[in-house]
């Protein structure tokens, strides 16, 4: 998790987004990509590039403008160590631009390394994250990982965070993907609901 000490470093405004961040809010399938939203300007962009030089990493800057214009991830990769960073300028989704302002700090374990604090997505963002992306593909992967974020906050493992939680929030974006996504939340908040109160 080099990537998130070289972005707090730069001061590059960034959010862990995705399976990573849902790790930090209950997810228990171990998960090795890390999807990260970015804010780049070109003093980013330059001293990204020069974090991570060549022949070792892959850090393309003509790549990383032409991700900014386009709208379209672009990856970070450490071949020596199969490592890989996919990184999403905020370019890509209008959402994101509220989500980033709406981020929090959490502290995070990795192994190898000490904790630390970083910046994610809140853990309403990260749900609406994956019920678009089950939206897309149907993907098992997301519902599962919808449930499990629930479970852990109907539990109230994170008093702090479960108070801070806003389930309304995730009402009204579900509603803007549609019956399918509106039905898929409000049936896995009824299955967390009753796993939790067992």
């Amino acid at each position: 998790m080099d990537i998130l000490h070289t972005l707090e470093a730069i001061g590059i405004p960034y959010m862990i987004i995705g399976a990573f961040a849902a790790t930090v809010y209950g997810i228990t399938r171990v998960t090795y990509d890390i999807d990260i939203v970015v804010d780049l300007d070109e003093e980013h962009i330059e001293a990204l590039a020069a974090a991570y030089p060549p022949p070792r990493y892959y850090a393309d800057p003509v790549q990383m403008r032409d991700s900014i214009r386009l709208g379209i991830m672009f990856n970070i990769v450490d071949p020596s160590r199969g490592e890989k960073a996919d990184l999403v300028p905020l370019t890509m989704a209008s959402r994101y631009r509220q989500a980033l302002q709406r981020r929090v700090r959490q502290r995070i374990e990795v192994p190898g390394s000490e904790p630390f604090e970083v910046w994610c997505a809140r853990p309403e963002d990260v749900i609406v994250g994956k019920l678009m992306a089950w939206a897309e593909g149907r993907s098992r992967r997301h519902e599962t990982d919808i449930y499990e974020m629930m479970v852990f906050h109907y539990l109230g493992t994170d008093p702090k965070q479960s108070a801070a939680f806003d389930e309304t929030y995730v009402d009204a974006q579900a509603r803007t993907l549609g019956v399918d996504v509106v039905e898929l939340w409000e049936a896995v908040k009824d299955a967390a609901g009753r796993e939790a109160d067992r």
